[in-house]
């Protein structure tokens, strides 16, 4: 197996334990050693045993040694000069002459062996109760799974149990973490035939020269030059594999010897039914092989993972792997010097007696060693969460460019595009419909305009609701889908109650929506973020049937036009504004159904906002009795503010109960924001499609919409029917109808209402006067000149930041 000197032989007459207590000696003194970095007891004697049987130490009194540094590496770090120096000598043992090996394949058999030679069920029990009189030799041995039975449970072993201590051999966690995953076939792996030989030859040589004795760095460096032709990586497999075969031999004839005559003998020859006796001392010794064995495992795992590395993002040259991997030869003789107290804490058992399994210094030795690989283990890590990070970054650049050429390439149809959206095994429904509480695979969506609904987690009720009315209209709704893409921010957990809004949120969309924020492509996350510039306002991106993105945002063309913007492309929204002109119909469309009629019969109708209900109240008596002396039949709908709050809701319940005039019905907060962004719509759709207030008399009439409402006084606007309109600030509007009986004889026919009004109001400029425009939040274009509504100047030019709590 391994070495005596790896875990020091003791006197049998001298145990390291007081024979009044019992108890190890406290407070041993340390003394560091070269090389080994050992710490050695004053108790123990001068005469230790080096790696032979206790049968043969009076013929070879070789010099102990220790595995240790655990002090020194506690107080002065990773490397010191002893470690440079160590490393010379173990970079001169390096000289490979073989091609690149898949080590994964034997480091996956040699897993198994570790988890399938525990101590059963039975044995454990024995070991935890000796007092019960029940014999360890008596237990059950442990089942050995088929390959069969290992396939029905899958690669991860985790879940069977042979022991308390099992999760610490557990290896699951590691195939999670690579892409390859070794099934139970790796038994017929190339690799695992090419390297039998070396393995065998390995786990013999270690029989050999712990037999032989040795001084324990020498052993290290001799089983170095044997495996000199390796690469770093097969090394430590390599040597790890020829334990694993002692390793399971050992426990192979433990748990057979009771059944099987054969390993009945074996077992007897090595004395196992004598040493299995010795109960609580050998838990113990087990426990701490145990530890040792699962951090060497971890380094050999982290050693692959740096080979792994995809050459395609990281070069074996660059300064994050040089300098990672400087250190992989050090690790590779710790995990190897290691594997030696493991072979050598077996071996020591036969023969060894009881003295040897009372001995302190064995657990000193390996507790030692098992410190300083979790040291090692802790700077390799590092090296590779930078070297992970670099790779991820170029991984992420390079994903990312082939989603934008994806986006930009020509397809038969959308499957591509929309596939790439999501993250999901084909036998998965990546899509959920809120009015049919079903999962449905994204084929529904072939050859279907997509309209892709992007927003965060809190998506504005108002918002829902308008989007509900203009989806449930019928005509040519069949021709595209609106697809739900939630976007939540990337380095924040989504936890339960988002997790519910979410949910409640798709409950209550009658469209298709993906079946979970984290079922969304992190690439396409970022390119939304970061082509599209989404932060947290509402989008609606159009993808043709063939995946073709034809419009970055056609939420405004929805808010104009509903379904009649459909196909919505740059093209058709273009012809809709060709079509469309400046009145009444197109400031307030449909918002509320007695529009039309009111437009059908010709009447005077009058939209007016603002948030002061003093003046709410002098502006609808002055207009109402204007209207009555000159028989004309107006029509007032108050329409607030943007950004509606607290008073806006008041002038609503004064208005509705003192009879001013005409309010929304109902949900009136959703209509009087529909109203708003419907002309912040107009404005972003004109921006888009290269319009400029100069040249485009609607933007002006958006214009002078939008600085009428950013001041504190009331405004409105009249309109006949879809023809004249007239519009004006509070402080205008009022003194002109107070004073109708001055202009009031030019209107002999109710049609001549609106424009005497217009002309009169252009005619009147009060004495002083402020204005003021706040531009909606997307605008994007911000005009380089904007001349007052009032008195016509160039309006100056300020930074506003604004925060009204109403």
């Amino acid at each position: 197996m391994a070495g005596r000197d790896l875990v020091p032989s003791v006197n049998r007459n001298t145990p390291l334990i007081t024979e009044k207590t019992g108890a190890p000696p406290k407070n041993p003194v340390l003394h560091e050693q070269d090389h080994g970095h050992s710490f050695q007891t004053t108790h123990e004697l001068e005469d230790h045993g080096a790696l032979k049987p206790a049968s043969l130490r009076a013929h070879t009194p070789l010099r102990p040694n220790r595995m240790g540094a655990g002090e020194r590496d506690r107080s002065s770090g990773f490397f010191s000069s002893d470690d440079t120096a160590l490393n010379r000598q173990i970079q001169a043992t390096h000289a490979p002459d073989m091609e690149e090996v898949d080590a994964r394949p034997i480091l996956a058999i040699v897993e198994d062996i570790l988890r399938l030679a525990r101590p059963t069920a039975r044995e454990e029990h024995d070991l935890a109760h000796p007092a019960t009189g029940a014999h360890p030799a008596a237990h059950v041995p442990a089942h050995l799974e088929s390959s069969h039975d290992k396939q029905s449970h899958g690669s991860s072993h985790d879940k069977q149990s042979h022991g308390p201590s099992h999760d610490k051999m557990s290896h699951g966690t590691y195939h999670d973490k690579h892409q390859k995953v070794y099934e139970p076939s790796y038994i017929d792996s190339e690799i695992v035939k090419v390297l039998a030989y070396p393995i065998n030859k390995i786990s013999s040589e270690i029989i050999c020269k712990c037999a032989s004795g040795g001084e324990s760095h020498q052993v290290t460096m001799d089983l170095l030059k044997s495996l000199s032709s390796f690469t770093w990586d097969a090394k430590v497999v390599i040597a790890f594999a020829g334990f694993a075969i002692n390793y399971g031999e050992f426990w192979l004839v433990e748990q057979h010897h009771t059944k099987n005559p054969l390993a009945k003998n074996i077992a007897i020859l090595k004395d196992l039914p004598e040493i299995m006796a010795q109960s609580n001392e050998l838990r113990k010794q087990f426990e701490a092989v145990l530890d040792l064995l699962h951090a060497i495992l971890k380094v050999t795992h982290c050693i692959i993972e740096f080979k792994e590395l995809p050459p395609m993002y990281i070069s074996a040259q660059s300064p994050e792997i040089t300098a990672a991997t400087a250190h992989i030869p050090t690790a590779v003789y710790w995990c190897i010097r290691g594997l030696l107290v493991c072979a050598s804490t077996l071996l020591s058992l036969i023969g060894g007696g009881h003295e040897f399994i009372t001995s302190t210094s064995v657990s000193w030795e390996i507790l030692n060693l098992a410190h300083k690989l979790s040291v090692i283990l802790e700077h390799l890590q590092d090296k590779m969460r930078i070297c992970k990070e670099l790779v991820g970054r170029k991984r992420a650049e390079d994903l990312y460019a082939k989603f934008k050429r994806l986006l930009e390439s020509a397809h038969i149809d959308n499957m591509k595009v929309l596939n790439a959206f999501f993250r999901h095994r084909e036998d998965q429904r990546p899509l959920y419909h809120g009015s049919r509480n079903t999962n449905e695979r994204l084929d529904v969506l072939r050859l279907k305009y997509v309209l892709l609904l992007i927003s965060d987690l809190e998506v504005p009720p108002e918002e829902l609701h308008v989007l509900h009315l203009i989806h449930n209209e019928h005509a040519m709704r069949h021709d595209y889908e609106i697809l739900w893409l939630p976007i939540s921010d990337l380095h924040a957990s989504v936890n339960e109650v988002h997790d519910t809004t979410f949910i409640n949120h798709r409950k209550n969309m009658p469209w298709f929506s993906a079946d979970h924020p984290s079922a969304i492509e992190p690439v396409a996350i970022r390119y939304i973020r970061e082509e599209l510039r989404f932060s947290h306002m509402p989008m609606l991106v159009v993808l043709d049937p063939h995946g073709k993105l034809s419009h970055h945002d056609a939420l405004p063309m929805m808010w104009i036009w509903g379904a009649k913007a459909f196909p919505f492309t740059r093209e058709w929204e273009r012809k809709l504004w060709e079509e469309t002109e400046w009145n009444i119909d197109l400031i307030a469309d449909s918002i509320d159904p007695r529009i039309p009629e009111w437009i059908n019969t010709n009447k005077v109708i009058c939209l007016y906002g603002g948030d002061d209900i003093n003046w709410v109240r002098k502006f609808t008596q002055s207009a109402k009795t204007a209207a009555r002396a000159l028989n004309v039949q107006l029509e007032m709908l108050y329409v607030g503010k943007r950004n509606p709050k607290e008073k806006v809701r008041l002038c609503h319940e004064v208005i509705a109960r003192e009879n001013l005039s005409h309010i929304f019905a109902t949900d009136y907060y959703d209509f009087v924001w529909y109203f708003w962004v419907r002309l912040a719509s107009m404005w972003n759709s004109k921006k888009q499609i290269g319009r400029t207030v100069e040249d485009d008399h609607i933007m002006q009439g958006i214009l002078n919409l939008l600085t009428y409402d950013s001041s504190e006084q009331g405004w409105a606007i009249f309109s006949r029917g879809i023809y004249e309109t007239t519009m004006a600030s509070g402080d205008k509007l009022v003194p002109i109808l107070d004073n109708y009986t001055t202009w009031g004889y030019e209107v002999d026919h109710p049609d001549k209402f609106v424009p005497v009004l217009d002309k009169n109001l252009k005619g009147y400029h009060p004495e002083h006067h402020c204005q003021r425009l706040i531009l909606p939040g997307q605008a994007g274009y911000i005009p380089e000149r904007v001349v007052c509504t009032e008195c016509g100047k160039t309006m100056d030019k300020y930074v506003m930041y604004r925060c009204c709590t109403d």
